[in-house]
């Protein structure tokens, strides 16, 4: 019978996968699957095959090319065209991989909403910044954006794996800034005016 510690941390190992799939759809697939064969990361029941040999071996290659494309210009703007129902599915793939000993709503509750939200939610993010990245550089800081995404998905995936309860105290403070900051910009937006007066009055 999992601990309750035992519960958050698959949690935050789950979700904390998934938000590292809206920095790149491939790189936690892939830390899955060798997190898997070195012992690191348990796979629920049914999803053993992400750590043979060629799932590996194709999350590798997956990998590499989705790395490489997006130093490549014109080939980074058609990876964002799919990268964010890509990451949603990435999402989904990774928080279901991992999370196992839950009851089954909540546990599919989890890998839908929160698995594949979280991973919408940062890939509509990175979506934003590589466009006012293109608007403002004419695509020359695209490259270091890349290098960014990169980062930001290698270092997520390796803290959901090794610091899963930190990485889902981390995720649990950043949705809740940013709802307050949403609050705070709804508030400031200017109240409508009257409607302007009618014709001849």
């Amino acid at each position: 019978m999992p601990t309750t510690i035992d519960t958050l941390a698959s949690l935050g190992l789950a979700l904390g996968l998934a938000a590292a799939c809206g920095f790149r759809v491939f790189v936690p697939l892939l830390v899955v699957s060798l997190g898997a064969r070195f012992g690191y990361v348990p796979l629920a029941q049914g999803w053993q095959w992400m750590g043979s040999t060629p799932a590996t071996l194709a999350f590798a290659g997956a990998t590499l090319f989705e790395v490489l494309g997006y130093y490549i210009p014109w080939v980074d703007h058609l990876l964002d065209t799919i990268a964010t129902p890509a990451a949603v599915v990435a999402g989904i793939v990774t928080s279901a991989s991992v999370l196992a000993d839950l009851p089954p709503l909540i546990r599919w509750t989890a890998v839908i909403i929160g698995g594949g939200g979280i991973a919408a939610l940062v890939q509509g993010s990175t979506v934003s910044l590589r466009a006012a990245s293109g608007a403002t550089t004419a695509g020359l800081g695209n490259p270091v954006v890349a290098t960014a995404e990169l980062a930001g998905s290698s270092a997520t995936s390796l803290a959901a794996v090794f610091f899963p309860l930190f990485v889902l105290v981390a995720l649990a403070v950043g949705i809740a800034l940013a709802f307050v900051a949403l609050r705070r910009l709804a508030r400031r937006r200017p109240a409508a005016g009257p409607p302007p007066a009618a014709a001849g009055r």
